[in-house]
């Protein structure tokens, strides 16, 4: 199974570093950001709460690099350097207007006024929910955290008056426009050694219960670095950017070289009480060793989540990109049970969706496979959220009202919301999600759709009319066929999003990427978008166009590219190479064109070409494990066709693996198989058996495949023709 040991949580945290590729993958061009922005800092699986050493730099407040939206970003130091430790980071996130990085925790050897100021990193060592550093100041840090708290504890030096920070104003990055403002604030010390508060940020209260573990230290208020040795509360009910200055509280006293102090801290949505008891039920009640025993039951949940996989490879860096990317796939969303600031209602609450544009192709149909009851979870809380705000959020942060995402894309919650109808999840009240999902289809684009019979952004017009599709499904599922026949009608309005004569999406304005990059996403009636295009080999045709067989290698974007080097870019019409998620199911679209061997083909090269070990180990940002989870699944020789109840089947790049389904285990076994490299030719499927009963073509339904049992998977060095008859069904297949 897959262990902490195998995890390296720096990968991803720098510009892409891989070595050059060749064939095929030499021919893709992305202008996207060449980074992964993910941080190493310490979270629990899907928990609401992650920390991390903070230098301001974007977009997770972890690093050395600004911001970038095409090519690779600038650095704007040379070292990695923390101003303290922050909480709530994204995770492998894009250009979001603001980030967290709340409640700032600075350990300090010098008086107050040198709050702020950056230390250096040294000896930085990162694992699954834990991350530890020594700064300049001769502080050792460590962090690990709970699903709704963290506990801080630093080593200190001998010094007379050594001093824990926490400023309670600081928000966003240190980047031009990146910085967030509280509203309003309230601090209160509560007894020796616990404090309390609550901040308004983005319309958000987000409450903390403090508790410190050193009974020699004194500990008081301070204010625009001022301290206030007499007081017990602060309150702002107006702050302004104008009228902000730092505020927040202070533990001080003497240290001998080796005395380690512990910050405990617990955070809730819902108020100081509610912190207090959110780290009381994370980390006990008692002060003592709260560290290590946290830490300890951090490590057993990670251990509990990584262990639903398990690979055979005699590779050591296949199986550190693959833990990688398992980690990685599930650190978000963050699950904040009965915690919802925004209404009163208790029940699954869950936030950093950034965004399910995404996510919900690929991270989301390996957490319904992990971890059903969290993804029924999800399902509820965006009922909920749907309700109460009147729509199904494409992206949902710790934000009131602004940062919903909407331009991404359109309907995406129906996609996930099919997919556990069809899987038989039990946990959802249906006939609340087809209201729902209904009255979704019917605003903003859905609109034009409706009265104008296409909308623009195309790329919206498939959104939409897939999202009709899916909820036909699950009204047809429910035994409303009425309700459904008339879905099927509108679902069937995406031919007119195509162009017959290019066999291409129509021209329309397009969110990252170009035409190219939206024409071949899975439909649900493959076959007819074949028909568009001329048939199988004008299909193919355009893909191996789109893929770049037989065309010359590329130059990727550097630092700052300019206009007329991403013109020339977009105008190649080329994959983005697993850099970004538009056209990340792309390479099956073979599949239904019978021609498996060419999924294969791709897939080999963006595995062994697009993923690397290291810092720089990712082709482009990890977008809450949107790109991790493509690799956990094609590794596997998988993908889940999101809302269409069909996994399709491929190569295999382990030769054996074991995964826990809802039903029973997975076992996948492989014969003939050759452990692929960066060089390696190309391995076909020759034959699949479930339960030693052969499957006829490329595919299986997904609920079939929750079961468990196993699969095995024979390979040869050549296609043989496997895939190419009994192809993956479409909508017209059974209409």
């Amino acid at each position: 199974m897959v262990r902490i040991a195998d995890v390296d949580p720096f990968l991803g945290t720098a510009p892409t570093h891989l070595p050059p590729p060749s064939g095929i993958a030499a021919t893709w061009w992305w202008p996207k950001p060449q980074i992964g922005n993910t941080h190493p800092g310490a979270t629990a699986p899907l928990g609401m709460v992650s920390a991390c050493a903070y230098s301001g730099a974007y977009p997770t407040g972890y690093g050395r690099y600004d911001l970038s939206t095409e090519g690779v970003p600038p650095a704007i130091r040379d070292d990695d350097v923390a101003s303290g430790f922050t909480h709530f980071q994204q995770s492998g996130t894009g250009a979001i207007r603001k980030y967290y990085n709340y409640f700032r925790v600075t350990p300090l050897t010098e008086p107050l006024d040198g709050l702020g100021r950056q230390l250096g990193l040294h000896d930085q060592v990162a694992s699954p929910g834990s991350y530890a550093a020594r700064l300049d100041n001769g502080v050792r840090a460590e962090i690990t955290a709970g699903p709704k708290s963290v506990v801080h504890r630093y080593t200190f030096p001998r010094h007379a008056d050594a001093r824990v920070v926490v400023d309670c104003s600081i928000g966003g990055l240190q980047i031009p426009f990146g910085e967030t403002v509280p509203l309003r604030a309230h601090l209160e010390l509560v007894a020796p050694g616990v404090a309390q508060g609550e901040i308004v940020v983005e319309g958000a209260p987000l409450a903390v219960h403090v508790e410190v573990r050193s009974p020699r230290w004194r500990q008081m208020l301070w204010y625009d670095r001022r301290l206030m040795p007499g007081g017990s509360r602060l309150d702002f009910d107006s702050i302004r950017p104008t009228t902000l200055r730092p505020f927040g509280l202070m533990w001080a006293g003497p240290t001998e070289q080796g005395d380690q102090v512990e910050v405990a801290i617990g955070f809730s949505l819902r108020g100081p009480e509610q912190a207090r008891a959110n780290l009381h039920a994370d980390c006990g009640t008692s002060i003592e060793g709260r560290f290590d025993d946290r830490l300890a039951a951090t490590q057993a949940l990670w251990e509990h989540e990584l262990g639903g996989i398990a690979i055979e490879t005699t590779s050591d860096r296949r199986r550190e990109i693959f833990g990688t990317a398992l980690y990685h796939s599930l650190v978000k969303p963050a699950f904040a049970q009965d915690e919802s600031p925004f209404w009163p209602r208790d029940g699954a609450f869950v936030f950093d969706l950034c965004t399910m544009w995404d996510i919900y192709r690929t991270q989301l149909p390996l957490l319904t496979a992990l971890a059903p009851d969290r993804a029924v979870a999800l399902a509820n809380s965006l009922l909920v959220t749907a309700e109460e705000e009147g729509n199904f959020p494409i992206g949902y942060r710790m934000a009131r009202g602004a940062d919903r995402f909407a331009r991404q894309g359109s309907a995406l919650a129906h996609t996930f919301i099919a997919d556990l109808a069809q899987l038989g999840l039990e946990g959802v009240d249906w006939e609340l999600a087809i209201v729902h999902m209904l009255a979704d289809l019917r605003r903003g684009y859905g609109e034009d759709l409706l009265r104008g019979g296409i909308a623009h952004p195309i790329t919206h017009m498939l959104d939409l009319t897939f999202g009709y599709h899916c909820t036909a499904r699950v009204a047809r599922l429910r035994g409303d066929r009425r309700l459904a026949s008339e879905l099927d009608e509108i679902a069937a309005r995406w031919p007119d999003a195509y162009d017959a004569q290019t066999g291409l999406v129509r021209e329309s304005t397009y969110y990252e990427g170009g035409r190219w990059n939206y024409s071949f996403r899975l439909m649900h009636d493959m076959a007819a978008r074949i028909a568009i295009a001329g048939g199988d080999d004008a299909f193919v045709a355009l893909l191996d166009r789109f893929f770049g067989f037989d065309a010359e290698p590329v130059r990727q974007p550097g630092v700052a590219p300019g206009a007329d080097e991403l013109l020339a870019g977009y105008a190649l019409g080329r994959f983005e190479g697993l850099n970004n998620e538009p056209d990340m199911d792309a390479p099956w679209a073979y599949h239904y064109a019978g021609r498996p061997d060419r999924t294969a083909e791709v897939v080999h090269a963006a595995l062994e070409h697009q993923f690397g070990t290291g810092a720089g180990g990712l082709p482009g940002n990890d977008d809450s494990g949107g790109i991790s989870s493509w690799y956990v699944w094609a590794t596997l020789g998988l993908l889940p066709v999101a809302g269409q109840n069909v996994t399709l089947l491929s190569t295999p790049s382990v030769r054996a693996a074991r995964m826990r389904m809802p039903g029973g285990e997975l076992r996948l076994t492989t014969a003939g198989f050759v452990e692929p490299t960066p060089g390696s030719p190309v391995q076909h499927v020759r034959s699949v058996h479930l339960d030693g009963v052969e499957v006829p073509g490329s595919w299986l339904t997904t609920r079939a495949l929750h079961r468990g049992g196993h699969l095995h998977v024979e390979l040869g060095p050549e296609p043989i023709g496997w895939g190419t008859v009994h192809r993956p069904p479409s909508r017209s297949d059974t209409a």
